[in-house]
């Protein structure tokens, strides 16, 4: 499905079906993330309005033809003021297209954006078992920070996270 006319953009509202499907998909077959029911768009147009197409807080997607295939989202760390300058990272992708580096390239663009927006580090939570999220985080410049235990509780059992940072150079 992902070819080379994949094309990285903002996300806009027209695109929320299309994200809601994708992340519905985790939430309903996967431990990645915590979320326990799917989503309607309707409730997915408070989430996607946290986001802007400048600042720190962003969301793109992957584009192939016309399909939205995956995103990526930058989201505040922690509600505290002080932690404005810290964000946290994450990326969903179709499952048709999982393992052809487009987790990869969209996080190469989310990441290009945050020194402008004086991002000073990324964070990001995998649940684990994961071990391609895992590569990704360690490819795109993370670096293992240390790991929560049996944090989620989730299809019968209890899961760990496994946290990354990423020093987000400043612009210039």
């Amino acid at each position: 499905m992902a070819s080379h006319l994949t094309t990285i953009r903002p996300a806009e509202r027209a695109d929320l079906a299309a994200l809601t499907g994708i992340y519905n998909h985790y939430v309903e077959n996967s431990h990645v993330t915590f979320d326990i029911a799917p989503f309607s768009v309707e409730q997915r147009a408070e989430w996607f309005g946290h986001y802007a197409t400048h600042g720190p807080y962003r969301l793109l997607v992957a584009e192939d033809q016309g399909q939205v295939i995956g995103y990526a989202s930058s989201s505040p760390f922690r509600p505290k003021p002080a932690y404005r300058t810290s964000v946290e990272t994450s990326v969903y992708l179709h499952p048709d297209v999982s393992g052809r580096g487009l987790g990869q390239m969209l996080y190469r663009e989310l990441l290009a954006l945050l020194p402008q927006a004086q991002v000073h580090r990324a964070y990001a939570g995998v649940a684990v078992p994961n071990a391609a999220s895992v590569a990704l985080h360690l490819r795109c410049g993370f670096t293992p920070l240390g790991t929560y235990h049996e944090v989620g509780f989730k299809f019968g059992r209890y899961i760990d996270v496994e946290w990354f940072e990423r020093h987000v150079p400043p612009e210039g």
